[in-house]
């Protein structure tokens, strides 16, 4: 187990590498998270829902993603709730003390552990993650992601600090006194990561560090910004919050407040034509030749916020300027003329008015749709493409309004096994259900030469699927060089 001394310091990334790593040497590893608390997920091939960061270990495993790698989903909304989604299907929402609380904790746990079994009766190694800090000792009764995990699994543990955060050593040892000598025992290494600098000026606090805590030090990491890796949550979006810059194709990302599945724009973030930034700056707004409305967790709050501080009526401003307007999934819904919330599936808001660009209207449900789907998009009065693949995983149903004209509203795409989904309106405004349309260069392609400025179509050098297999490559390669393997493998024997 890969346990933190914190939120954010890198668990996840090094739970992919040592994936990627064990892979490489022959294992056949798996990604195991018993609680993820994350807004980023993705539709395994059976049509349930994990965490993206699972999906991503997979990935690296060279494994298919399946709900046993996260059986436990928590995704925040709006109203101080979170959605809890088990085994990959949504059970409820509930708010914090509801759900910490040691009332039918047993039950949780049962189901955590049982897919711990599973998925160890498959693959070995298992390579699971822990969440947060292990030392909210506060929390320790009702946890089951951090070491009441270790002691089902009977793992080992290595801890994981960031050292570009500060109090290091506090954190460190910190974290390992306050275990029970139980869980103590189970710790067997740090590794210390998102180091900046010279790596000589921390051996003397590596050895210093070996003298305190009684444990030693595997290991000493690089902050590394040439190896791309999808990101679990919205932590670094706020990086990426510049504007728009001359000489090539600006596309503006909504900055919603409940951001979701961002991962949706890794691909257009490394185009050389494009010019990526996340903005609720209605001025940003104004100088992007595309604006994207992403996915959220929460449509009808997050539509709430953008009437209120001026954004929507910059989209629809920028749209009259005749500005390219895509949304995905909650940024689809929100293109349309309503959206309702009868049964109060999100929340307390019955219903809003959308951006009017779509005659849409979306009706929220508890029915949530989770699958992979491959399609060909709606070009020149034809259907093109049909290599295309993507995923779903949404609530609600959103459907044209009767009396409106249709002749200038075609579908998007068409699904390999029939059916439709999502509109382009008129040329310059199109929305879709489909996640990970963008990781598809042909729709890239389309997307930008929808614009009224010359924009070249190019084709990759290597597919998506090819371009991650070189970043897992790139960060085993990474930990290879600053973790000492040999002892992580003393460890694992």
């Amino acid at each position: 187990m890969l346990a933190g001394t914190g939120s954010d310091v890198g668990k996840s990334i090094i739970a992919t590498g040592l994936c990627r790593i064990f892979r490489q040497d022959g294992y056949c590893p798996a990604p195991f998270k018993a609680q993820n608390m994350a807004l980023n997920s993705y539709a395994t091939p059976d049509g349930l829902e994990i965490g993206r960061a699972q999906a991503v270990q997979a990935e690296a495993a060279c494994l298919p993603p399946e709900t046993d790698m996260n059986p436990l989903l928590l995704k925040p909304n709006s109203e101080h709730t979170t959605q809890v989604v088990l085994h990959g299907k949504p059970v409820g929402n509930c708010n914090a003390y509801q759900y910490f609380r040691r009332e039918g904790r047993d039950e949780l746990r049962n189901e955590v552990n049982a897919a711990f079994d599973r998925l160890a009766q498959k693959f070995n190694p298992i390579v699971m993650e822990g969440a947060g800090s292990i030392s909210e000792i506060n929390l320790r009764d009702t946890d089951l992601v951090n070491m009441p995990m270790a002691r089902h699994a009977d793992a080992d543990v290595i801890l994981v600090a960031d050292i570009d955060r500060g109090g290091v050593f506090a954190s460190v040892y910190g974290s390992i006194m306050l275990q029970t000598p139980e869980d103590k025992a189970r710790i067997k290494g740090v590794i210390i990561n998102k180091f900046r600098g010279d790596m000589r000026l921390f051996d003397e606090g590596r050895k210093l560090m070996e003298e305190i805590c009684g444990i030693p030090v595997l290991g000493v990491v690089p902050m590394f910004s040439d190896i791309v890796i999808e990101e679990e949550d919205s932590v670094e979006l706020r990086q990426k919050c510049t504007s728009a810059v001359a000489g090539k194709t600006n596309v503006a990302v909504v900055l919603l407040r409940h951001i979701s599945n961002f991962t949706d724009f890794g691909v257009l973030e490394r185009d050389e034509r494009v010019n990526l930034f996340y903005t609720n700056n209605t001025d940003d707004l104004q100088k992007a030749d595309i604006i994207i409305l992403p996915g959220t967790k929460s449509t009808l709050s997050d539509l709430y916020e953008l009437r209120r501080n001026g954004v929507a009526q910059s989209i629809i401003r920028a749209h009259k300027d005749g500005k390219i307007i895509l949304g995905i999934c909650g940024g689809y819904q929100m293109l349309g003329q309503m959206v309702c919330d009868p049964n109060g599936v999100e929340g307390s808001i019955e219903q809003l008015p959308g951006l009017g660009l779509l005659p849409l209207v979306t009706t929220m449900n508890h029915e949530k749709v989770t699958r992979q789907v491959r399609f060909a998009f709606h070009k020149n009065d034809s259907w093109v493409y049909p290599e295309c693949s993507g995923y779903e995983i949404h609530q609600g149903e959103t459907q044209i309004i009767d009396d409106c004209t249709t002749e200038r509203m075609q579908p998007l795409c068409l699904f390999a096994e029939g059916g439709t989904d999502g509109f382009i309106y008129n040329g310059t405004c199109m929305g879709t259900y489909i996640h990970g349309i963008l990781d598809n260069m042909p729709f890239i392609n389309f997307l930008l030469g929808c614009i009224d400025k010359p924009v070249e179509s190019i084709q990759t050098e290597m597919t998506t699927e090819e371009f991650k297999n070189l970043q897992y490559d790139k960060l085993a390669e990474h930990l290879r060089k600053y973790i000492d393997m040999n002892k992580i493998y003393e460890i694992l024997c």
